[in-house]
């Protein structure tokens, strides 16, 4: 097996930390080689709060996915995700020297780099650039200016922010749990890859990730990213309310949620009890399912109102601006009892459950498509996209070079090398000279 073609996406969550290693087969869908799960302990609110513990969490992951796969893992790419992100829209321009010349990839390299060095309150940092739409010339609602005349040049950038110090740390856990950063990706960009359609996308669609600690928002507009948010709440917080309205610890809290738990009150008769055992030689607990799932309800209903504010605030209701996709659910909380049906009543916009599984080979496990895998899923098609332009790019050398004048041959390489790195490539390298300075 050629080691080349593998990646591995490590998803920290704050309930759990999976790695994920994995290849594209045949047909292009992603086959599994291992995968590893561990308790996270270290983590809060999507922000490293215990580093010792982290790492150890971050290693149990890998060992475990190590041993599944026989496969040993020295790279992988990683999520970010935290209170900390918030999102901001930029314009920039730049006049080129010439017009007579078409516009090029570096052009637009020239223009994102101008905006990575835009002000960021002290502590901060750019982690993506994403451009949204070009104007050349004050020709508005170009998509793809490559290629085009013209001598000024401005775009409209989607911006996300992030603390220094907590990238920092998450980089420091992946260097000693002994891997190297291969890139690191916003995590609901990364579920976004894994569940939503390119129709989606177009259309408008909105992904709401329900995590544990926090809740992940990306809004999607003619295939373009809008809007991202992290909403510093999730399903921890459900829990948390479960176990003081019914005064029981937390592991029993955490299994009424997901055994008995539904979001929507009306669905419980009265009468419907689960009983609870009591620590220790103290009697039963005896609990009403009505109650639970009121307890749940008011939680659930807190959490999808503050997203629904974040989508109202990117304009949802502007007719050019409509999301026609509606909302996409994925994460751990989107297993829920009838949160769908929750979220359609409160939004009135259309709902589904987002499953990693299109993306995945046949004969995948059932369990690894359920929607709390979507990040990771995301994150290692974020690593074998990677794989698969660098491979292109090698290819378009190896071309070039065969050709036969070497001055040009010189020329094409330095083209073909430049331009093909993404976004968050580009990002990925400057995050890593950071860190190793930081060292």
């Amino acid at each position: 097996m050629e080691h080349d073609d593998i990646s591995v996406g490590l998803d920290i969550g704050t309930t759990k930390i999976v790695a994920m290693i994995g290849r594209r087969n045949e047909y292009g869908k992603i086959e599994l080689l291992g995968i590893g799960k561990a308790k996270s302990l270290g983590v809060h609110r999507g922000v490293v709060n215990n580093i010792t513990q982290t790492i150890q969490s971050i290693q149990m992951a890998v060992d475990e996915a190590i041993a599944v796969s026989g496969i040993k893992i020295t790279e992988a790419v990683v999520g970010i995700a935290g209170q900390h992100i918030r999102s901001l829209q930029h314009s920039d321009y730049i006049t080129r020297p010439n017009s007579e010349d078409v516009i090029c990839d570096e052009d637009l390299e020239k223009l994102e780099k101008q905006v990575y060095k835009l002000v960021m309150l002290p502590g901060e940092e750019i982690i993506h650039v994403l451009p949204q739409e070009f104007k050349v010339d004050g020709q508005a609602e170009i998509t793809e200016p490559v290629g085009m005349y013209g001598g000024r040049l401005e775009a409209n950038f989607h911006v996300v922010v992030g603390q220094v110090s907590s990238i920092r740390n998450v980089g420091r856990c992946i260097k000693s749990a002994g891997l190297n950063l291969a890139g690191i990706t916003l995590e609901p960009l990364a579920s976004a890859e894994a569940v939503l359609s390119n129709e989606e996308k177009e259309a408008g669609v909105a992904l709401i990730d329900i995590g544990g600690g926090t809740t992940d928002l990306a809004i999607f507009k003619n295939g373009i990213i809008r809007h991202t948010a992290v909403i510093p709440f999730g399903g921890n917080v459900i829990t948390e309310d479960i176990k003081e309205g019914c005064s029981i610890i937390e592991k029993q809290a955490e299994l009424l949620k997901t055994k008995f738990g539904s979001a929507w009150p009306g669905e419980n008769k009265e009468n419907e009890i689960v009983s609870i055992p009591g620590l220790r030689g103290r009697d039963p607990k005896e609990i009403t399912l009505k109650n639970l799932s009121k307890i749940i309800h008011a939680r659930v209903l807190e959490i999808i109102e503050q997203v629904f504010l974040e989508i109202k605030n990117y304009g949802h209701e502007e007719p050019k601006k409509k999301l026609i996709a509606g909302i996409v659910l994925t994460g751990g909380g989107a297993e829920l009892k009838h949160i769908k049906q929750l979220v359609e009543y409160i939004t009135g916009m259309d709902t589904r459950i987002g499953y990693p599984n299109e993306n995945l080979a046949g004969d995948s496990d059932e369990s690894l498509s359920s929607p709390q895998y979507a990040t990771a899923v995301g994150l290692l098609m974020n690593g074998l996209n990677k794989i698969h332009k660098n491979r292109i790019k090698i290819s378009q050398q190896v071309k070039v070079e065969s050709s036969k004048n070497e001055k040009e041959d010189q020329e094409e390489v330095e083209k073909v090398e430049e331009p093909k790195k993404s976004i968050f490539e580009k990002w990925g390298d400057k995050f890593r000279d950071f860190l190793d300075n930081a060292e």
